[in-house]
């Protein structure tokens, strides 16, 4: 599995949060080129800010279509794992409108992008858009969903992962 990613560039977008904080760190020990999009955060005790690497970041809006272009053309990657979302449950309760902009509406502006792009060389061959299981209507179950379950229901939340 190494191999695949030798001389391999990845956009990371989220590459401040948790999840690409780690997947960041991961890929850029395997020696891949990492690209980060990731969303200013006042936070003192940031993983991602706390990292000594290679990671070439910037920092923006999801839904910058200007922003977005330049950095898929600039960075060309071959990979690119979305995971830019507003993450938080209770935040999509309090400002459904932005969930909803950030989850769908950002992923469609990314999507829009590298659609664009293709059609002039971009050399993108796979997108791993990554969600939650917060998208299945949640039955307290032990064991993690499946594809087949149920969507959750009408929270903000749930719907915008769901679309997204």
């Amino acid at each position: 599995m190494e191999r695949f990613w030798e001389n391999k560039t990845v956009l990371i977008t989220g590459a401040n949060g948790f999840k690409g904080s780690w997947l960041s760190i991961w890929l850029s020990n395997l020696g891949v080129k990492v690209v980060g999009l990731s969303k200013h955060v006042d936070c003192t005790s940031n993983i991602f800010d706390n990292i000594n690497n290679n990671i070439l970041n910037f920092y923006g809006d999801i839904n910058d279509d200007k922003l977005i272009n330049f950095i898929l053309s600039e960075s060309n990657p071959d990979v690119i794992i979305h995971m830019a979302a507003q993450p938080l449950v209770l935040a999509s309760y309090l400002d459904p409108h932005e969930t909803m902009k950030t989850n769908v509406l950002g992923t469609n502006c990314l999507l829009k992008e590298l659609y664009e792009l293709k059609k002039q060389g971009l050399k993108t061959k796979v997108f791993l858009n990554v969600t939650t299981d917060k998208v299945y209507k949640n039955k307290e179950w032990i064991w993690g969903y499946r594809e087949t379950d149920q969507l959750g229901g009408l929270d903000p939340y749930s719907c915008s992962k769901a679309c997204f």
